[in-house]
C-alpha cells in the first residue's frame, strides 16, 4: 500500500509529532505543517495568545489545499474536530512521562536559554507552569490534552490509526510505518 497523502500525528508534548511528521515529510515529500503554526498568533514571548478557532480552521484548510500530500503534527482535538475527514490515516505517539518531560525542558532551554528559564528568569514562570501542564498529560481528564481526550478522541475516528508507543527512535518509527503503509 503506499504511504497515505493525507497524515495526521496526535500525542502528547513532547512526544515527538513535530519531529515524526518532518521526518515523514522528507523521507516522502510530504509537506509538514504543526499545529502550533496555526493555534497560536505570534508573540514575544511566543505560545500566550491562542488564534480564534475559526481562523485556525481557514488557515489549515488553505494549507491542506496547497499540497495533495500533506503530514501535520500536534493536537487539534477538540477544536480542529472539523477537519476530521481530511485525514487518510492518523498516527498516535505515545512516549513515557519521563522522557517527554525531559525532551521538553531540553527544547525550552535550547528556544530561550537558561537565562530566561532559570529562577529569576523573564520565562521562568511559563517554563515551570508549561511542565506542570505537560505533566498531567497521562492522568488528565477529557478536558484537556492529555491521554484520556486523545484515547477518547481516536475511537471516533473513522480512518486507520496507527500507535507507536515506547521509546523508539524517529528511524525506527519511520521503519514501521513504512511496513503498515
Amino acid at each position: 500500500m503506499p504511504v497515505p497523502d493525507r497524515i495526521y500525528i496526535v500525542g502528547a508534548s513532547g512526544s515527538g509529532t513535530t519531529t515524526l511528521a518532518r521526518a515523514i515529510a522528507a523521507k516522502w515529500g510530504h509537506r509538514a505543517l504543526d499545529t502550533d503554526d496555526f493555534f497560536w498568533l505570534p508573540t514575544q514571548p511566543p505560545y500566550q495568545t491562542p488564534r480564534p478557532r475559526d481562523e485556525r480552521l481557514t488557515l489549515l484548510r488553505a494549507s491542506f489545499s496547497k499540497s495533495q500530500a500533506w503530514v501535520l503534527g500536534g493536537s487539534l482535538c477538540g477544536w480542529g474536530d472539523p477537519l476530521i475527514p481530511f485525514f487518510s490515516s492518523v498516527v498516535f505517539l505515545y512516549v513515557p512521562a519521563s522522557i517527554r518531560i525531559a525532551r521538553l525542558k531540553a527544547r525550552e532551554l535550547e528556544r530561550y536559554g537558561s537565562a530566561a528559564i532559570s529562577p529569576g528568569g523573564a520565562m521562568h514562570q511559563m517554563h515551570l507552569e508549561f511542565i506542570a501542564w505537560a505533566s498531567e498529560y497521562d492522568t488528565g481528564g477529557v478536558q484537556m490534552r492529555s491521554l484520556a481526550m486523545h484515547e477518547q478522541w481516536l475511537r471516533e475516528i473513522t480512518c486507520p490509526v496507527i500507535r507507536l508507543e515506547g521509546t523508539a527512535t524517529v528511524a525506527e518509527n519511520l521503519r514501521v510505518l513504512e511496513s503498515v503503509f
